[in-house]
């Protein structure tokens, strides 16, 4: 494991990591999905070393970004020759599932990052797209995203060859820390929403600074305001600048089951992460109960039968939900990847079900899992220092998103009456 020290950033104060440690990353592309995913995983073990302190410390997340950046991460998806890694999602989503295996926060901003970064590819032609993304694939831009479908939209005013963005967002992932910030709308007069991309840095954009939640505390979440952002109508994504329309296809709405994946993705991987760090602690400082208090006089905690069992039911559980997660991700990958005009109605409300069904497999799980460890760890792994509280935290925190319950409803009414679910903000 790489040897990592921490210094105080332009952040408040907050520890990060240490700009000195990037240049230990191996250099190299990876060129295979075991590659891909080791290089998440080396990424990964840079993150777990102080991930305690950080995640107390509350701060921007600005070298885990670069970090990100440095490994190639955040271009996976992105065309090969423009340097990107030219991946899968059947594979970017092991990719989360990893980090946040070791920063359930980081995990969250390198999901948001790919699915914003794709969306431009969903919304664009292929022309419109490739000019658009080879900059910021080149210049490995990070994107961040002020669309919050509970808040009122940002209002859109057409003012001939541009159109301006207003209004407040209550949550924008990604926000101070990104070079890329999506913004989402209705045109005044019409029910038409236009996404568009536009550069993080400008005066039209004021991020709030007050993400302060229970958990994926590192996700620069917090509030903003957009203020009078002008973007020319050939930035409107998916629309004819020139007539002014948009003309919708089912591919278009392939972007919600891809985020909620990608969210089931991020609670399995923190909660396979706490599982692991669970484990470590049982075996290197949990004590067997004595004999004098009514135990069985064991002289390892490894003896314990109820130790055993709870570790064999948490671990059985997280496996079955990665073999459902791995085989909804080729599928929705697969769908994805195919050309966009091929992708019908009932194909669209059949992957959005086995989504469903996949988030279903994790949400209470991970939530038991993560508050479950304690009992299995003993009392003195509650000490903050050991930071076993992170887990839970970040799984309760973001499984908060949408209720989980009418995912639960949507799975039911899929098997019992063969009922698709319709697209929405959230499926």
């Amino acid at each position: 494991m790489p040897s990592v020290t921490t210094t105080t950033a332009n952040n408040g104060g907050a520890p990060a990591i240490d700009k000195k440690i990037i240049p230990q990353l191996s250099s190299t592309q990876p060129s295979s999905p075991v590659e891909w995913i080791e290089k998440a995983r080396e990424v990964g073990r840079i993150l777990e070393v102080d991930a305690v302190e950080r995640d107390k410390a509350n701060g921007k997340p600005e070298h885990e970004v670069n970090l990100l950046k440095q490994a190639g991460l955040i271009t996976y998806l992105q065309p090969a020759k423009f340097g990107g890694g030219g991946g899968t999602w059947e594979v970017a989503y092991k990719l989360i599932r990893t980090i946040s295996e070791y920063d359930g926060s980081i995990g969250q901003l390198l999901g948001y990052h790919l699915l914003w970064s794709w969306l431009a590819y969903v919304l664009f032609d292929n022309e419109k797209y490739e000019a658009f993304i080879e900059p910021h694939t080149r210049n490995r831009s990070f994107f961040g995203g002020a669309v919050n479908p509970r808040d009122a939209d940002l209002t859109i005013r057409d003012e001939g060859d541009s159109i301006v963005f207003n209004g407040v967002k209550s949550f924008s992932t990604g926000g101070r820390i990104s070079d890329v910030t999506v913004l989402e709308g209705v045109l005044d007069g019409t029910d038409k929403h236009i996404f568009s991309f536009v550069p993080t840095n400008q005066p039209g954009i004021q991020f709030k600074g007050d993400w302060d939640a229970l958990g994926q505390r590192l996700t620069e979440s917090g509030g903003v305001v957009i203020d009078d952002v002008r973007v020319p109508w050939e930035g409107a994504a998916g629309w004819d600048p020139v007539a002014k329309t948009y003309t919708p296809i089912p591919y278009h709405t392939i972007t919600l089951p891809l985020i909620q994946h990608n969210f089931s993705n991020k609670y399995l991987g923190i909660a396979i992460g706490g599982l692991r760090f669970a484990q470590q602690y049982t075996t290197s400082k949990t004590r067997p109960w004595p004999a004098s208090e009514g135990g069985r006089g064991h002289d390892n905690a490894l003896e314990e039968w109820y130790i055993l069992e709870g570790y064999g039911v948490l671990y059985a559980g997280v496996r079955a939900s990665e073999a459902l997660h791995d085989q909804v991700g080729a599928a929705i990958s697969k769908l994805a990847h195919a050309p966009k005009e091929s992708l019908t109605p009932e194909q669209r409300g059949i992957i959005a079900a086995e989504v469903a069904t996949a988030k279903v497999s994790i949400v209470d799980h991970a939530l038991h899992l993560t508050s479950k460890v304690y009992e299995l760890t003993g009392a003195r792994a509650t000490s903050s220092k050991v930071g076993l509280d992170r887990f839970w935290r970040n799984v309760r925190t973001h499984t908060l998103h949408d209720p989980i319950a009418y995912k639960k409803t949507e799975v039911g009414a899929y098997y019992l009456e063969g009922r698709l679910p319709k697209p929405t903000w959230y499926t």
